[in-house]
């Protein structure tokens, strides 16, 4: 794969979120990318666990905010080829794409997901 550099466009995994933005800096085994967009909202609960309701702490993830950076391993991030879209309504598409995953399984698991979505879009959407 050929070396990214600053100032690159890419997509970037980073927990289980996906994201698009640009690299700012360059350091051992991983880039800093600055976040423009939102590709995947992460997945609620232990990252450990995936998928598993009953566990010690029910993690509530959010999604990076507009123009935070994260330290991301190289093998996570890849080059992005395309418009970058609206930061808020690239959150919007992936809260409504996870939504719909969730109501679509009837878990444990699924239901605190969607309780913890909940909370977070009345956050994220709360001056619209």
């Amino acid at each position: 794969m050929a070396e990214l550099n600053i100032g690159d466009q890419v997509t970037a995994i980073y927990k289980t979120g996906k994201y698009i933005g640009e690299i700012t800096e360059r350091r051992p085994q991983h880039y800093l990318v600055r976040v423009l967009a939102v590709a995947k909202h992460p997945m609620q609960g232990d990252l450990h666990n995936p998928k598993d309701a009953a566990v010690g702490f029910f993690h509530e993830r959010k999604a990076l905010s507009f123009r935070e950076q994260a330290n991301i391993p190289e093998k996570m991030v890849k080059p992005f080829e395309g418009e970058i879209p609206d930061y808020l309504e690239s959150l919007k598409e992936a809260t409504g794409k996870l939504r719909a995953e969730l109501e679509a399984d009837d878990s444990t698991w699924a239901q605190q997901s969607m309780r913890n979505l909940d909370s977070l879009e009345k956050d994220y959407f709360r001056n619209q």
